[in-house]
């Protein structure tokens, strides 16, 4: 089938700002007597929207919380993040120039598990938000990754045959969704090496290699 759309995941594609979730659920769990590293943190929870993330980080570590806790705890790592985004530009070094030379030959969406607020606060830091014609965050789907939902929602909102979409991801939780929804997949090694990312159709390392001719090979 013929790639008619490209959906991009956010964080760990477009964003280098897994770090910074990183250091906002490090804030709120050290209180508590939680020290959360970068290893366990790739290993166990980057796939998860922060509702995931923050539920799973509390029973791991015997921390009981109940449904408006955790409700409190997600608005807080907003707060928290925002403060550490500031008016930066936290992309990866080619991401606008990726995002705006796909754009030109094929719409574009992104599909991701991080609160939309987080997501346009980094594309209009990037000055690339207008190239986007939608966006799926959390919340906007009744299940998140590694579920197909989020990617088939973004295929709805193309317009398109979730087939004749090709999703650009950087985690096995994202693959998973994206070839679950029946869509060609895209990894990108900025989180994970190669070996963690097999079942993509293609795997890059940089998003330089994104180009038009590369991606209409996977027809």
């Amino acid at each position: 089938m013929t790639v008619q759309a490209i959906v991009f995941d956010f964080d760990g594609v477009l964003a280098d700002s897994e770090p910074l979730h990183l250091k906002a659920y490090q804030a709120l769990f050290e209180p508590h007597g939680i020290h959360l590293d970068q290893k366990t943190y790739c290993e166990r929870y980057l796939g998860y929207d922060d509702e995931g993330a923050l539920t799973r980080i509390a029973e791991d570590n015997g921390l009981i919380l109940g449904d408006e806790e955790i409700e409190l705890l997600v608005v807080e790592k907003g707060h928290v993040f925002e403060a550490l985004v500031g008016s930066r530009d936290v992309l990866y070094r080619g991401a606008a120039d990726c995002v705006r030379r796909l754009a030109a030959a094929w719409p574009v969406g992104v599909a991701s598990g991080a609160v939309r607020a987080d997501i346009d606060l980094m594309l209009r830091g990037a000055g690339i938000q207008d190239l986007f014609r939608f966006i799926v965050a959390a919340g906007d789907t009744d299940r998140t990754k590694p579920a197909p939902d989020p990617y088939l929602r973004a295929a709805e909102l193309h317009g398109v045959a979730p087939g004749a979409c090709v999703a650009i991801e950087d985690s096995h939780w994202g693959l998973e969704s994206a070839r679950g929804a029946g869509m060609r997949t895209i990894a990108i090694t900025h989180t994970y090496p190669r070996s963690a990312l097999t079942e993509a159709d293609a795997v890059v390392d940089s998003l330089d290699e994104l180009t038009r001719d590369f991606i209409a090979r996977l027809q």
